[in-house]
């Protein structure tokens, strides 16, 4: 299966082994909780799929690299205890807690979360002197005599054996005590992964083109040469940060990631015409809706590569002002909600300087952004949301200076949040149009109104701003390419075109 669809089958055992009786007792027990094992090759995100399950159920997570660990490290040390049997007078080894056990009960101190998942990858390649813990940790999720706690879920992930040789083949009895899923790369369900998280087009099109080049592994003479996933997604965000502070994306920079030369060099070369079709194409103007009758004529004549190029360059200009303006949207909701709070206890004390609590809900907000944040369950989003909250309230104390602080005061800048709001929203909703307008005039209902279509329809903040505001071109467009018969399947179809020149 794809990385998706792992996902998925994850995210349900998740929920049911969360799942509690009328007594607040976990249904399945917890040696019959079979912990899951991911396995599949090096860099298809399998670290990364576990991290935005534990945001979306907002549980506890943690993550360890078991080739790290040693028995001492796993297991806890060793000492000497006293104790009575019979009347006579022993001498006990027994060991101290494990550090993977403490630091699950350390995030459930720092975070609140008494439930969570507890990650451990390359499990199939611990230590010799660790292996043999390994069965029992696995049905009984315990570490020497230290037991993982209730409401803490154990997912595990390796490599076959043919990406890493330090690979120990698990028995019967092992494989008879894990939920064992099979993950293969998959460029299809990366796509959509990518086209979410804002994935440089350059990358995105230029697999488009060239899907072969998403996952390849070969041993030549040289060593080994490969590509993963990982590498393309690193690879774009190091692009991002060049980008924005003026600096050459070379052959060398993209050696460095992408390392295989051959499939370096030809993303290098690719990298350079994609540059100039963004100049050439003055993208803001297209989402701004001020380009010319002769941006229209050129995108018309272009061949395949240069048309892909042109979407990607598009709709990734076009999802970052719809993801800029949903965020927004959200820390608006989210700061809100604490301004009424905040609201409600200067009601109750009575105050007539607010300022000592505007500062400690400030702090408050803060604090939980850093457990968050430890925890790894602060999203983009709620970093956004806590950020707004707590500026608001920091820059309405500062403003005071010295004088009495009022409600009245708190909420003349949140009002001036309300107008930028405004501003975005406005924004998003004449770049879909837009855009729309342009592929319109450009090519019609042609291959690229479809992918125009459906990469807004796979993407969760374009989807969030119209099922909010609307956009009557998209619900026409969408109608017209029976997206809503189809769903998914279609989504999937089109994502496995091998795109063509009619």
């Amino acid at each position: 299966m794809n990385i998706r669809q792992a996902k998925q089958q994850i995210e349900r055992s998740m929920k049911a082994y969360f799942a509690k009786d009328e007594f607040g007792e976990y249904r399945l027990s917890i040696n019959r909780q079979r912990p899951v094992f991911l396995i599949g090759a090096p860099g298809i995100g399998k670290t990364a799929i576990m991290e935005q399950i534990a945001q979306e159920l907002e549980v506890g997570f943690i993550a360890y690299s078991m080739t790290h660990h040693t028995r001492q490290s796993a297991l806890g040390l060793p000492f000497i205890s006293h104790r009575t049997y019979g009347g006579e007078e022993y001498d006990v080894s027994e060991y101290t807690m494990s550090e993977i056990i403490a630091s699950v009960y350390e995030t459930m101190e720092a975070t609140g979360k008494k439930e969570g998942i507890l990650f451990l990858d390359e499990i199939n390649c611990v230590s010799e002197t660790l292996t043999p813990a390994m069965l029992q940790f696995l049905q009984y999720k315990v570490f020497g005599r230290h037991r993982v706690p209730d409401g803490w879920i154990v997912v595990t992930a390796g490599n076959p054996p043919e990406y890493n040789r330090t690979v120990h083949d698990f028995d019967m009895a092992t494989w008879d005590r894990l939920k064992r899923i099979d993950v293969d790369p998959d460029y299809t369900a990366w796509r959509d992964y990518a086209v979410e998280t804002g994935v440089h087009p350059a990358v995105l099109t230029y697999l488009d083109i060239e899907q072969g080049h998403f996952y390849h592994v070969e041993t030549t003479v040289d060593g080994m040469s490969f590509v993963t996933a990982r590498g393309w997604d690193d690879l774009s965000a190091i692009i991002k940060l060049y980008e924005e502070q003026g600096l050459p994306v070379d052959d060398l920079l993209i050696g460095q990631y992408v390392q295989s030369p051959e499939i370096a060099k030809h993303f290098s070369v690719y990298y350079e015409l994609f540059t100039k079709y963004r100049s050439d194409y003055q993208i803001d103007r297209i989402v701004e809706g001020t380009f010319d009758q002769g941006i229209v004529e050129r995108a018309q004549e272009a061949g395949f590569d240069e048309r892909v190029s042109l979407m990607g360059l598009i709709t990734d200009a076009l999802i970052g002002v719809v993801r800029e303006a949903v965020s927004e949207e959200k820390a608006v909701a989210f700061t809100h909600e604490q301004l009424a709070a905040l609201r409600d206890r200067i009601a109750e004390g009575g105050a007539e300087d607010a300022r000592d609590l505007a500062q400690k809900a400030a702090a408050e907000i803060r604090k939980k952004a850093g457990i968050e944040k430890t925890a790894g369950l602060l999203s983009p989003d709620k970093r956004l949301s806590y950020e707004r909250a707590a500026g608001i309230l920091e820059s309405s104390v500062r403003n005071a200076e010295g004088s009495a602080l009022s409600f009245d005061d708190i909420k003349a800048k949140f009002e001036e949040m309300l107008d930028a709001l405004d501003g975005r929203l406005d924004r998003a909703a004449r770049g879909l149009d837009n855009v729309f307008r342009f592929v319109e005039e450009a090519f019609g209902d042609g291959q690229e109104m479809l992918l125009l279509v459906t990469d807004l329809s796979v993407n969760r903040y374009s989807m969030a701003f119209i099922n909010d505001h609307g956009c009557e071109r998209y619900f026409a467009h969408n109608e017209k390419l029976l997206f809503h018969e189809r769903g998914d399947d279609l989504i999937d179809r089109i994502n496995r075109l091998n795109l063509e020149e009619e």
